[in-house]
């Protein structure tokens, strides 16, 4: 079978062989004990909220280790959009015209992030937004899936806490829920990282959820 068959004529042939190691890494072992596993937790910015019909703008990542934020294993991207999108997109994530269209090109910045999430479990707040942003600019410009598990904290947390999911709906209510601060809403990075900290916030509600007696 020719690559072809595999890649996007668009992408970079340098990066194809990035993209085959990465095919190739093993699969997380979802029975292990998620205390010591590798979680990526993921927020993105768009042109809009319509994921099937907007563009990505950019990717953020934080990743948890033996139940600890590593600071030291962080992801952003801005990837480079053909225009800007409009001012009132703008002004919500602060992401301006001259970033976007000079930013990331696309096949490079989304083989760093296959890189860089492995096959490990992803972690995001509104999953399904951010999975289906990404998994769309996967499709469309290396022709592949992040084949990753997804966990959404939008339904793990009122499931875990379901005293108090009538006050907190959005992922500033349950930060504000847990004195967690979030210095640059709307920044990719920021919002992965405020969404790392009410995971592990969580942790320990669903710890003690899978010891209770007659578990």
């Amino acid at each position: 079978m020719t690559r072809s068959r595999f890649f996007k004529p668009r992408v970079e042939p340098a990066l194809v062989s990035r993209i085959v190691a990465w095919r190739r890494r093993s699969a997380a072992d979802l029975a292990a004990d998620a205390a010591k596993m590798r979680w990526v937790v993921v927020d993105v910015e768009s042109s809009g909220q319509n994921p099937c019909s907007d563009h990505l703008l950019s990717i953020g990542a934080v990743a948890i280790q033996d139940g600890r934020i590593r600071f030291d294993d962080g992801f952003e991207t801005v990837l480079q959009q053909s225009h800007a999108s409009d001012t009132a997109n703008i002004l919500l994530h602060g992401i301006g015209g001259q970033r976007q269209v000079a930013g990331e090109p696309p096949d490079l910045a989304l083989t760093r992030f296959l890189e860089y999430c492995g096959k490990d479990p992803v972690v995001a707040f509104h999953a399904a937004f951010d999975k289906a942003l990404i998994g769309r600019a996967l499709d469309t410009v290396l022709g592949i899936d992040l084949a990753s598990r997804w966990l959404d904290l939008v339904y793990l947390a009122p499931g875990l806490l379901p005293e108090i999911k009538e006050r907190c709906h959005t992922l500033d209510d349950w930060a504000a829920q847990f004195g967690i601060i979030n210095h640059a809403r709307h920044n990719a990075v920021a919002d992965a990282l405020a969404t790392a900290e009410l995971f592990l916030a969580l942790y320990p509600e669903g710890a003690a959820s899978r010891h209770e007696p007659g578990q």
